[in-house]
């Protein structure tokens, strides 16, 4: 399959995520897979962009000439943030050298994970049942942190902070969301991953009706109903659950994509929405699934 997509609104652009191919944390899922299978795939299935993974270089001349050859860009890349624990002036000197890359890419979000503040150990190996939550008279001084490391992120860098709302991770239900997203400022914004929200408990489109003006960035993951039940019922964990095909891309799963196509083309929205599906790629073909969520993207946005 070769040209890009035609049904998206001008300004938005579709990528993929390597994670169909490498998963970043549990590196035996995908370790065979060479990077340059997985750029090829994503080029020739008619992805304009990519988002960064574990097997890419981070240098960005090296990163560059890489993605050029395949007339790739730089959708983003995921930074695992610790501001639930430490300082804004830490957290600035931790991203420092991701953010030079990502700007140096030409990227306009980063993506931004909550790390601290979870469960001790290995927190995705733990049952779901032992997510840690944030007490609430810490939400406000969180939520600060965030405003003032978003604020700063766009100064230094020209980057928007993209809050990625996450299983095992303190903002992971509607209301654990909305408590923080009520108390930060306009300079931080919001990633919308559909499959983490409904995951999570709640449908996504919760998410676009209460803070749709603050969504800077789109995941499109969907789920696998009757996997995400045993997972829950089970109270395994996260991995456990990635493992067991919990998640996976756009169209084979339970999830409706047409009310995310209307808010993309109701609301003036403009960036990337980035296909994306952390499943074992022994299991699931990683580019026979990503061109069939290509098709499914393109026919919602036309429908």
């Amino acid at each position: 399959m070769t040209g890009h997509i035609t049904a998206l609104p001008v300004g938005v652009r579709l990528a993929v995520s390597p994670l169909s191919w490498a998963n970043d944390v549990l590196e035996d899922l995908g370790a065979d897979i060479s990077l340059e299978t997985c750029l090829r795939d994503a080029a020739e299935s008619g992805y304009e962009g990519i988002e960064l993974g574990r097997k890419f270089p981070r240098e960005a001349g090296a990163l560059r000439s890489l993605l050029d050859s395949h007339r790739l860009a730089l959708a983003s890349g995921w930074h695992s943030g610790e501001l639930a624990e430490r300082s804004v002036d830490d957290e600035m000197k931790a991203v420092a050298g991701h953010a030079a890359l990502l700007r140096a890419m030409d990227c306009k979000v980063m993506v931004y994970g909550e790390v601290a503040m979870m469960t001790p150990g290995s927190p995705l190996d733990a049952p779901m049942s032992q997510r840690l939550r944030m007490p609430a008279a810490e939400v406000a001084g969180y939520a600060g942190r965030l405003t003032d490391f978003a604020g700063r992120l766009a100064a230094e860098y020209g980057l928007t902070l993209a809050y990625h709302h996450h299983l095992m991770m303190v903002a992971e239900t509607f209301d654990e969301i909305s408590a923080i997203f009520d108390k930060t400022g306009s300079e931080a914004g919001l990633l919308l991953d559909t499959g983490h929200a409904v995951a999570g408990g709640f449908d996504y489109a919760r998410l676009i009706d209460r803070f749709g003006d603050r969504v800077v960035h789109i995941h499109l993951k969907d789920i696998r109903g009757p996997v995400i039940d045993e997972v829950r019922a089970g109270d395994m964990s996260f991995n456990a659950g990635v493992r067991r095909g919990m998640f996976t891309v756009p169209g084979d799963g339970i999830i409706d994509f047409k009310p995310l196509a209307r808010f993309v083309r109701d609301s003036g929205y403009r960036g990337w929405l980035v296909v994306e599906a952390e499943q074992d790629p022994a299991v699931a073909e990683p580019r026979p699934a990503v061109e069939r969520a290509f098709k499914h993207v393109q026919a919602n946005f036309r429908s």
